[in-house]
């Protein structure tokens, strides 16, 4: 999938990132719903031939991972190795995630650099020792305002509760060292007037500048009440703060303090994804640190939305978390991958249900893509004998399936691409395969062939009726060679069978090395490709209560 050498040389990589995850459990679907937008944004820029350098990776020390291994048991490390080995690797491994790195907090090429990291920033004068004491979430691991805090009730009645997990807070009461966070709120405020696209969506960018004008206040950045951490490298009785040490995952990956040639061919990263609840660590703690060290700021901070069951964020807390292997059994990986991309505006909160998943694997995958690979493959075999036609009667009818083509592809391009509007993007390919089954049905190559055949109505066989039939059957099967390149980010496996059942492969090389600039260059598949029916894209769903 890689772009050729002279693509890629001297150029800096397309570098994406995940947040890395916490281990204080096995992964759900808004885990998987941010890992596989990155997917299809690095295998996008693949596509378009770009260098690319995608990550992501688990956050693996902290309070909550210390907490959670003791009720099971076992040591905070056994915690963590069991945990990625056993759930989050294969999950990404499953879901066919192509990441080009699996950073892990606790592997030594990481926490060296993070020593090194916040010594030279205690070097240089921006870190200092003092006291706090205040309301702390440990599922957050970040002190919370008291203005940011529910009042409790029932069970929680008379305490304060974190406005995410909606559990108790705890009085947090330290010596800690402190980043002068408070110093950087002008720079910040200026960067991001200079740079409006770095914090997206637009509701992203205006919390994160509401947050930031009503002053800063100076960062803990350790903690002396427990020690499953990165020890703080002049003071060893403290643990570097959680979300410190996680943070530089994204430097320390790419080699930073380690490979200087690595890391300046892909350092900054173009695109952080985050989750929205931990915006602010991203846009503004992270770009501060980086600032302070005098390192470059990534190119974009976008925040997806939650993803909600019955009106509530779906996570193990509150008994909304699904298995993203629930729904891959049922409907497939590729399915899987595109449905949530093609149901929810990235960026926005929005609601998943069987039903409409459902509906959409129906409607969409099934009947509108599915059945129009199957009508072509299924008529060029009975028709042509499996070789494909050539185009001898192209007209006005072709000339619409190919401007079609045309917007589709630059549409696609522009939203996924440059915009990470993956709902977009994929739209505008659904909407040119809907184009294409209109096609088919208005040129009705059904009752052309009745003309076209020898043996048919016409016991000779027509010959224009022959060159109409042959033109309607090009049109549409060179219509899915576009339609594989443009679906392959988003579903590989699917796009590749399609691919293969076009006879695409001999003629034009593996899928993976088909470019999306290439997409809409109208005649590529040559005449000749040997077509075969294929395997059904998309079955029919079984009753999942009869299973």
């Amino acid at each position: 999938m890689a772009a050729t050498g002279e693509e890629q040389q001297g150029t800096k990589a397309y570098y994406v990132s995940t947040p890395i995850y916490y281990v204080n459990d096995a992964p759900h679907l808004g885990h998987a719903y941010t890992t596989v937008a990155g997917d299809v944004l690095t295998r996008w820029h693949r596509q378009r031939g770009e260098k690319v350098w995608y990550l992501t990776g688990t956050d693996e020390h902290g309070q909550k991972i210390m907490r959670t291994a003791e009720a099971h048991g076992v040591t905070p490390q056994e915690w963590c190795d069991k945990l990625v080995e056993e759930a989050w690797k294969p999950l990404w491994e499953h879901l066919e995630i192509a990441n080009d790195d699996f950073i892990r907090t606790t592997e030594k090429r990481h926490t060296d650099r993070v020593q090194e990291f916040v010594q030279d920033l205690y070097d240089k004068g921006e870190i200092y020792q003092g006291g706090y004491e205040g309301p702390y979430c440990v599922g957050c691991e970040e002190y919370k305002t008291p203005g940011e805090l529910l009042d409790g009730e029932g069970e929680y009645a008379g305490l304060k509760l974190c406005p995410i997990h909606k559990t108790p807070v705890e009085m947090l009461k330290e010596e800690n060292y402190f980043f002068k966070l408070s110093e950087y709120g002008p720079k910040l405020l200026e960067f991001y007037e200079a740079n409006p696209g770095f914090v997206q969506p637009e509701s992203a960018r205006n919390e994160v500048l509401s947050f930031v004008r009503q002053g800063l206040n100076d960062l803990s950045i350790s903690r002396s009440t427990f020690d499953w951490g990165v020890r703080v490298p002049w003071d060893d009785k403290h643990v570097i703060y959680v979300w410190i040490d996680a943070l530089l995952n994204y430097a320390t990956a790419v080699g930073y303090g380690a490979d200087e040639q690595k890391f300046a061919g892909t350092w900054p990263a173009d695109v952080h994804l985050v989750g929205k609840d931990i915006l602010r660590f991203h846009a503004v703690i992270w770009p501060a640190m980086l600032m302070a060290n005098g390192l470059p700021l990534p190119g974009k901070v976008f925040a997806n939305g939650w993803l909600m069951v019955g009106g509530e964020k779906m996570s193990k807390s509150n008994l909304t978390g699904i298995k993203p292997q629930d729904l891959t059994d049922h409907f497939g990986v590729d399915a899987y991958r595109w449905y949530f991309l093609r149901a929810i505006q990235y960026g926005q909160d929005g609601s998943f249900s069987w039903e409409d998943f459902t509906h959409r694997y129906t409607s969409e995958l099934a009947n509108d893509f599915g059945n129009l690979a199957s009508r072509v493959g299924a008529m060029t075999v009975k028709y042509f004998d499996g070789d494909l036609p050539a185009a001898p009667a192209a007209g006005p009818a072709e000339q619409v399936i190919v401007d079609g083509l045309a917007h589709a592809a630059a549409e696609a391009d522009r939203r996924i691409g440059d915009e990470l509007d993956f709902a977009g993007g994929i739209a505008a390919v659904f909407d040119f395969i809907k184009k294409v089954n209109l096609y088919l049905t208005e040129q009705e190559p059904w009752k052309v062939a009745k003309a076209a055949i020898p043996g048919a109505a016409d016991a000779a066989g027509s010959p224009e009726a022959q060159a109409r039939l042959a033109t309607i059957l090009y049109t549409a099967a060179e219509a899915l060679r576009a339609v594989a390149v443009l679906l392959h980010p988003v579903m590989p496996a699917t796009s590749q069978q399609l691919w293969t059942s076009l006879g695409a492969e001999p003629a034009l090389g593996p899928l993976a090395d088909q470019r999306i600039a290439e997409a809409a260059e109208w005649g590529r598949l040559p005449a000749g490709a040997r077509v075969t029916k294929g395997a059904i894209l998309f079955p029919r769903l079984e009753d999942p209560k009869q299973s």
